[in-house]
Order: C-alpha cells, then sequence, then structure tokens
C-alpha cells in the first residue's frame, strides 16, 4: 500500500473530525494527561497532506470538542526511559490527579547494549503501580514492527519482547492497548520519519483514530455493564 496515494482526508485508517467526536460523545474524561518519550509526545516529520499535529495533541483535541472543559497536560520528554519518565515526570502527573492517562511503552529501555527485560518490566510495573492509584482510565501502545534500530541485530526480537511485557501489564491493570505491532501502516512506504525511528505525521493521523476507537469501545463496553 504506498502511502503517497493518500491524505488524511482519504486515507483509510484516518478518521474524520466529525466522526472521531461522535465517537467519543458521552466521554466523562475531563483530565487527560500524558507521560513518557517522544512516542508519547508525537514527535514526527510532517506528511504532505496530513495536519503537523502529533497523535496525543490530537486526541486532546477531540476530546476538548467533547468537553470543552477538558484540562490536558503532556509532559513527555524526547529520549526519556520508564525511569526517567518516573523521576522526571510523575510528580506532575500525580499533582493534574487525570481521570484518563497514557502511558509509555518502554521504547527507550531497548535502547542499550544488553537490556535487562526482567529490570524493564519492574520499572514498567512501579509505573503502572503509581498510575493506577490515579484511578485513572489507562492507555498505551505496543511499538510498531516498522520501528527499527539496525545498530542492533535482534531488534525485532527485543521489540516483540517489551510488547509482551507491555500486554501483559496492561492486563493486568486494566489498561487499553492500542496494537500498533502489525498494524497495516508499518507497510507503507514512508511511514518513517527522516530518522527511521518515529512515524511521520501520517502514522501520528493513524494512531490517534486507533486511540479514539480504543476509548469508544471502553465507553460502549462501560454502558453495557450499566445496563444502559
Amino acid at each position: 500500500m504506498a502511502q503517497h496515494t493518500f491524505t488524511e482526508s482519504n486515507d483509510p485508517f484516518c478518521l474524520d473530525h466529525a466522526d472521531a467526536v461522535a465517537l467519543l460523545t458521552g466521554a466523562p474524561w475531563g483530565r487527560y494527561a500524558v507521560i513518557g518519550d517522544s512516542l508519547s509526545a508525537g514527535t514526527g516529520d510532517q506528511t504532505p497532506g496530513y495536519q503537523d499535529r502529533g497523535w496525543s495533541d490530537r486526541v486532546a483535541e477531540l476530546l476538548l470538542a467533547v468537553r470543552p472543559d477538558l484540562e490536558y497536560l503532556n509532559v513527555s520528554e524526547i529520549g526519556a526511559t520508564t525511569a526517567q519518565t518516573l523521576e522526571n515526570q510523575a510528580a506532575r502527573m500525580l499533582e493534574f490527579s487525570p481521570d484518563l492517562l497514557h502511558l509509555p511503552c518502554g521504547a527507550n529501555d531497548i535502547v542499550r547494549r544488553r537490556p535487562d527485560f526482567g529490570e524493564i518490566e519492574r520499572t514498567l510495573r512501579q509505573m503502572y503501580d503509581l498510575a493506577k492509584g490515579t484511578g485513572a482510565l489507562l492507555t498505551t501502545f505496543t511499538l510498531g514492527r516498522a520501528y527499527i534500530v539496525p545498530v542492533f541485530p535482534d531488534w525485532p526480537e527485543r521489540v516483540a519482547a517489551v510488547n509482551e511485557i507491555v500486554r501483559k501489564l496492561a492486563a493486568e491493570y486494566d489498561a487499553l492497548v492500542v496494537d500498533m505491532w502489525d498494524h497495516p501502516i508499518n507497510d507503507r512506504d514512508n511511514l518513517l520519519s527522516a530518522d527511521r525511528i518515529h512515524f511521520s505525521t501520517s502514522g501520528q493521523a493513524v494512531m490517534a483514530a486507533e486511540v479514539v476507537k480504543k476509548l469508544a469501545d471502553s465507553l460502549v463496553k462501560e454502558a453495557s455493564s450499566h445496563g444502559k
């Protein structure tokens, strides 16, 4: 599937603004926080035909259309590991008292000579423990297979391992997982930014749509559980 044939208006994986707002109608969240790394921040080069905005700002804009009183905090930092997220961002997040909170998925934890996956899981669990204590609905991503760091020949195995940790913890802590590992956009020839790491804004638009769909699913399930 060649990316250059699409713009945001005809991309089959994007959502029209009105459709996205309709999906989020009735959303109860009024305090949306995002912590973590460049993936949380929505870093990426601009793709022609797509808004120059990261996924997290896009989701906040859509929530604001539903909840004009929405408060939004994004304290993510490019290059942050999970440990650095806890050290440098947790206090501001806790002070903010979110009811919707996005967590990083350990992308920078595996960019080292020999990652210790036991330690990575323990650190991520500390983050989930802290996040769960806020009472917020938690969201996270898995890493896409297009994400490549060629200096490490075992990179696909590293990504698969950290994704499994993320899925396991998300299941334990009732977090919503936006699973980007095998999403079709991984096959787009210009999905990645010039650094060959971050999704361009076409990918950011798709990630925002996937987050909206996950949140909408959670609203439907919540309504069903209350017999509505």
